[in-house]
């Protein structure tokens, strides 16, 4: 077999056989073949695309290109969640402790953030001492003891995806529908749990700007799920604005524990108890989602909720007191009001502006090298529908450097859309595929 002839095949239209994919992803990760052979192929694919066959087996091979996790030691059904990724989506920590208190065994694997879009683990390591880099032996005891532990994603889960994206990045290739399910997909199924929940987001944002993308690459994931053996649901929801009012990592971490308290954002709220039911159900903890979500209200409602949160972040290494006690969180030096340069209704919030205003302020990544402050970010006193005075608070900028304040204002004003009709509500929820 040569890899010249698999690219000719693709750019002339032709179905890979999975044979010929699994030869070229071996030979790739193994540093056999190319990077501009590999580039090539790409480029056929972006072109020609993919059939559901084709896709399939490339999410294979790359999920069976390094490691293949076995949780078969842990009891019970294992359910994993994965967002797509949005501006104040701090999910993860109000959800995992809500459904592992119903019941259902939580072992996820996570990632830092690059860009403006945050990464879980970093939003965890708000709390001193918080630690991701678990033994697998560490982890299964832990999910095991108090149903809940998550760890950063090992060098050897899906080692073919990460060379391919970093090629694929390089090369204008990311925005292919099969390449970027495959890529997701093969790092869930190799994390090796029994059921996958997937918040595939849309709007300004989001990774898929419109609702039609968001809910073909729902689709397409949940195919691959099912096809691998795996029960796997998607709700394609709104990123139309942050999720919440909080962006940053201390901040959005206190805002998860409001939520676990009952005091919670109404979208927020909203979408972990819509994502929390889908994995009771899935995890077999619930026979359908109304009760599902009458369980998820209760564990919030008793404080079973908020003490999961904190025996899991005991567990790994930071102070569970900081869970009841949120003033000990990092906090920034200065908080700045933003006010309102004319009156009427918030239009619009373009809402990638407000993710990169909290990459200016240092709560995110330019680069992987790049340290994060966790203390700075934003707080949205303004959402959509609301109407607003001149001199009125939108929002407030939590910042430590306060020669970035001019250029994050100027920024956050251009990101709030204000005029005199009032807008139609956005819909959260926009629909669920299973």
């Amino acid at each position: 077999m040569r890899m010249y002839d698999i690219i000719m095949k693709k750019r002339n239209g032709g179905e890979l056989t999975e044979q010929e994919i699994q030869f070229f992803i071996e030979g790739y990760t193994k540093g056999e073949i190319p990077d501009y052979q590999v580039s090539a192929l790409m480029m056929a694919i972006y072109f020609q695309k993919m059939t559901e066959t084709e896709t399939a087996a490339l999410t294979m091979a790359m999920a069976h290109s390094g490691d293949m996790l076995d949780l078969s030691e842990i009891q019970g059904c294992k359910v994993d969640k994965h967002s797509t990724g949005g501006v104040g989506d701090k999910t993860s920590l109000a959800l995992t402790p809500m459904v592992a208190a119903c019941g259902i065994p939580v072992a996820k694997m996570s990632g830092r953030g690059l860009g403006h879009t945050g990464g879980t683990i970093d939003k965890l390591e708000s709390f001193a001492g918080f630690n991701v880099a678990l033994s697998r032996e560490k982890f299964i005891e832990n999910v095991n003891k108090i149903g809940i532990a998550i760890m950063g994603q090992t060098a050897d889960l899906a080692p073919a995806d990460k060379k391919l994206y970093a090629l694929r990045d390089v090369t204008a290739t990311v925005d292919n529908m099969s390449l970027i399910a495959s890529s997701i997909m093969s790092k869930k199924l190799a994390a090796g749990a029994d059921a996958i929940v997937l918040d595939v987001k849309t709007g300004s944002g989001a990774f898929m700007k419109t609702q039609e993308d968001a809910e073909a690459l729902a689709q397409e994931m949940v195919k691959i799920g099912n096809h691998a053996g795996r029960k796997t649901i998607a709700v394609v929801s709104d990123m139309d604005q942050p999720l919440g009012f909080t962006v940053g990592n201390a901040l959005e971490v206190k805002e998860a524990i409001d939520t676990l308290k009952g005091q919670g954002p109404a979208d927020f709220t909203a979408l972990c108890l819509e994502l929390g039911s889908q994995m009771l159900v899935a995890g077999g903890a619930a026979r359908d989602a109304v009760i599902a979500k009458t369980m998820l209200q209760q564990v919030i409602a008793d404080g079973s909720a908020l003490d999961k949160l904190a025996q899991f972040v005991g567990a790994q290494g930071g102070n569970p007191d900081w869970v009841y006690h949120t003033e000990q969180l990092p906090m920034a030096e200065h908080i700045v009001d933003v006010l309102a340069p004319v009156e009427g209704y918030v239009q619009k919030i373009t809402c990638d502006e407000v993710g990169i205003c909290s990459l200016m302020l240092g709560g995110g990544r330019e680069t992987k090298e790049s340290e994060i402050d966790l203390s700075v970010g934003l707080v949205l006193k303004k959402k959509v529908g609301d109407y607003v005075q001149k001199g009125d608070t939108l929002a407030q900028l939590h910042i430590n450097d306060l020669s970035r304040q001019d250029a994050v204002t100027k920024r956050l004003l251009k990101a709030y859309i204000i005029g005199e009709a009032q807008p139609k509500s956005s819909q959260l929820i926009k629909c669920i595929i299973s």
